[in-house]
């Protein structure tokens, strides 16, 4: 196998990787804004909004992945950078709330990913 076939399959891989990350984030996020009860503090407001955009981001991530190649590499770059930034966001929101350790952790393997595959990137 050659070098290139190589970075290709890394790139693939990561690119699978990073996109079933995405999709296990988003589930545990909306799971997480769906917990929340919206009539309650100040905390748990930002914990749903966090959530249901860190769910939305993913979603949305998961399928710029999925477009093979009709994105171009900027676009793709630019919503896994995204992607990233809105996970760890999510995740430090997660850790001060009770019973989020299983998000936080979820969108920190996602953004994880997504660092592994911008690295596959030019």
């Amino acid at each position: 196998m050659t070098t290139s076939q190589q970075e290709l399959f890394r790139f693939l891989e990561d690119r699978f990787a990073c996109a079933q990350a995405c999709t296990e984030c988003a589930r545990a996020c909306a799971l997480r804004a769906s917990l929340v009860d919206p009539d309650g503090t100040e905390n748990q407001e930002l914990v749903r909004r966090k959530g249901i955009m860190c769910a939305e981001v993913c979603d949305a991530t998961c399928r710029v992945l999925s477009e093979q190649n009709q994105v171009d590499e900027s676009t793709i770059r630019v919503q896994v950078e995204w992607c990233r930034t809105v996970c760890l966001e999510a995740a430090h929101v997660f850790d001060r709330q009770a019973g989020a350790e299983d998000s936080a952790a979820a969108c920190r393997a996602c953004a994880r990913a997504c660092t592994d595959f911008l690295a596959t990137l030019n």
